[in-house]
C-alpha cells in the first residue's frame, strides 16, 4: 500500500485542482428556493465564480457582491454589507440572502456576523429574509469546505428540533453531484415512502426548463420551511465520508443537539456503494427494496458480466472531489479497472485512509494516493506511472492531451462539454451509464491502436 503527500515546496500553486471556496459556498445557496448568493468581498470574486458556474451548467446566474473597494479594504465593508443586503431585498425580494466571505473580507477581519445582528436588530418591525453566514477564505480551504460549510451553516442558522407532521422526512446531505444525480436521489428517497428534504437542491435552479423572459431567482430549490424541520426529521444521511474526522458537520449538528440519527455513507457511485444506500433507507423505512430498483441492479450486474473482458489490465488515473475520487475509485475497483492514481486538491489528511477502504486490497499496493496537489504535480507522476485513461473533470484536458491519453469527464466543472448538468453517476442507472461511458472509452482507445481498428463479418 502505498500513500503519497506532496512534498515538494513551490513557491504558488500551479494550476490547482481545485476551485476557491465561496465558489461552494455560493453553489449551496443556488440550491435553496427564493434565496440569493451574496459574497462579502470585490466584484473580481462575484464575476470568477460566476463564470465557472455558468460555463457548467450551462444557466444564467445571478451573484451578489458588497463591491469592495480601497476604501473598504482599508476601513472595513460593513457599511458595503449593509447597502448590499438592502438592494437584494429591494430588487429580489429573496427569502434568504446567503453571505459568503471571501480572502479580502476574511484578511482585514470583518466581523460579518456583528454586521448581520447589527442589521437585524435595526429591522426587527421588518419582515426580514433570512441571513445565513458562512466563513470561506480561499486561503483555509477548497470549494468542498466552503460547499459543505455552507450546508452546515444553514442546519445550525435554521433547523427547528421536533417533530413535523405528514409524510416522515429524511435529511439528505447529498455532496456536490449533478442535478440528474439530484433528481435521482430524491426518486429513491421518495419510493421509500419518505419525504427528502435535500440540502442542497439546486436541481432546477441551475438546471430547469427553457425560459421565455429572465428570472432573477429561478424556480426550484429546498425551501426555507424545508431547512426548519431538519430537526424534526426521522434520520439524516450525509454523503461525505472523507469529512468524517471533522469536528462538527451538518449531520453531526443535528444529531448533537436535535437527536436526528446521522448514516453516513460514500457517494453512491458502483454496486456496493448504493447496496449500502438502499440498505439505510429500508433500514429507516422499514419496507424493502422497490422492485423496480432491484431489476436496476440486476441490469447493471449483467452488463458488468457482458463488458469486464474489456477492462482486463486497464489502468486509470483520478482526481477531483475527494468524496468523488473515492466512489470512482471503489467503482473502478469493481469493474476491474486498477486505480493507480487517485489524487485530490484537498488536503484533510483522512484521504488516502478513505480511499483505501474502499478499494480491494488486491489493488492496494499499485496505488499512490495524493492529496493537496495541483495538476502539475499530477502529471509529474503520470509520467512514471502507466495509466491508459484518465477520470475527472475538464480541468485536466491539457494533462490528458499532453500525455494523450483519454480523458472521461466527471465532477465540476465539465466547460468543455455540454452535458455537465445532465451526467448521472448515483444508483444503479448512473453506475450503468458510468460503466458505458468507460467501456466504450477504453473500447474506442484499443481501436485506435489496432491496425485493423473494426470490421464485421
Amino acid at each position: 500500500m502505498k500513500s503519497a503527500m506532496r512534498t515538494d515546496h513551490y513557491t504558488a500553486t500551479q494550476n490547482a485542482c481545485n476551485l476557491c471556496a465561496p465558489l461552494g459556498a455560493a453553489l449551496v445557496f443556488k440550491g435553496i428556493a427564493n434565496s440569493v448568493p451574496l459574497l462579502h468581498g470585490s466584484q473580481g470574486c462575484s464575476t470568477y465564480i460566476r463564470r465557472y458556474m455558468i460555463s457548467h451548467f450551462k444557466e444564467p446566474l445571478d451573484i451578489a457582491c458588497s463591491n469592495f473597494g480601497e476604501e473598504t479594504a482599508i476601513f472595513g465593508g460593513g457599511a458595503n454589507l449593509k447597502i448590499a443586503i438592502d438592494n437584494i431585498r429591494k430588487q429580489y425580494g429573496p427569502d434568504l440572502i446567503g453571505i459568503a466571505t471571501t480572502c479580502l473580507s476574511e484578511t482585514i477581519g470583518d466581523d460579518v456576523p456583528m454586521f448581520i445582528k447589527a442589521y437585524q436588530n435595526g429591522c426587527r418591525d421588518e419582515d426580514l429574509p433570512a441571513l445565513v453566514h458562512v466563513s470561506t477564505p480561499s486561503y483555509q480551504g477548497t470549494h468542498m469546505q466552503g460547499f459543505h460549510g455552507a450546508v452546515r451553516a444553514l442546519v445550525t442558522t435554521l433547523a427547528e428540533p421536533g417533530p413535523v407532521g405528514g409524510c416522515p422526512s429524511v435529511n439528505l446531505f447529498p455532496g456536490m453531484v449533478s442535478p440528474s444525480d439530484l433528481r435521482q436521489l430524491r426518486e429513491i428517497v421518495a419510493a421509500f415512502g419518505l419525504e427528502a428534504i435535500l440540502v442542497p437542491d439546486y436541481s432546477d435552479t441551475l438546471n430547469g426548463p427553457l425560459w421565455t423572459e429572465y428570472q432573477p431567482i429561478p424556480k426550484g430549490g429546498t425551501p426555507v420551511e424545508a431547512l426548519r424541520h431538519t430537526g424534526g426529521a426521522v434520520a439524516s444521511i450525509e454523503r461525505s465520508v472523507a469529512r468524517s474526522g471533522e469536528k462538527e458537520t451538518a449531520g453531526t449538528w443535528l444529531e448533537g443537539h436535535c437527536g436526528v440519527p446521522l448514516h453516513r455513507l460514500g457517494l453512491p457511485i458502483g454496486i456496493d456503494a448504493t447496496d449500502r444506500f438502499f440498505g439505510s433507507l429500508a433500514s429507516i423505512s422499514g419496507r424493502p427494496i422497490p422492485e423496480k430498483y432491484a431489476a436496476q441492479r440486476g441490469r447493471l450486474l449483467d452488463a458488468l458480466v457482458d463488458g469486464h473482458k474489456h477492462f482486463n489490465g486497464i489502468r486509470a488515473a483520478l482526481f477531483g472531489e475527494e468524496d468523488l475520487v473515492a466512489g470512482l475509485a471503489a467503482f473502478c475497483g469493481e469493474l476491474g479497472i486498477v486505480p493507480v492514481l487517485c489524487a485530490t486538491g484537498g488536503g484533510n489528511g483522512r484521504f488516502a485512509k478513505v480511499v483505501h477502504s474502499v478499494v480491494p486490497k488486491r489493488y492496494h499496493d499499485q496505488m499512490q494516493v495524493m492529496e493537496d496537489v495541483d495538476f502539475v504535480t499530477i502529471e509529474k507522476a503520470l509520467e512514471e506511472i502507466d495509466v491508459d485513461l484518465l477520470i475527472g473533470h475538464s480541468k485536466g484536458f491539457a494533462m490528458s492531451r499532453r500525455l494523450q491519453r483519454p480523458l472521461i469527464r466527471v465532477g465540476f466543472p465539465v466547460h468543455d462539454r455540454v452535458d455537465g448538468s445532465r451526467l448521472l453517476h448515483v444508483g444503479y442507472r448512473g453506475a450503468q451509464q458510468l460503466f458505458d461511458r468507460i467501456a466504450n472509452t477504453v473500447i474506442e482507445a484499443k481501436q485506435k491502436k489496432n491496425a485493423v481498428g473494426y470490421t464485421y463479418y
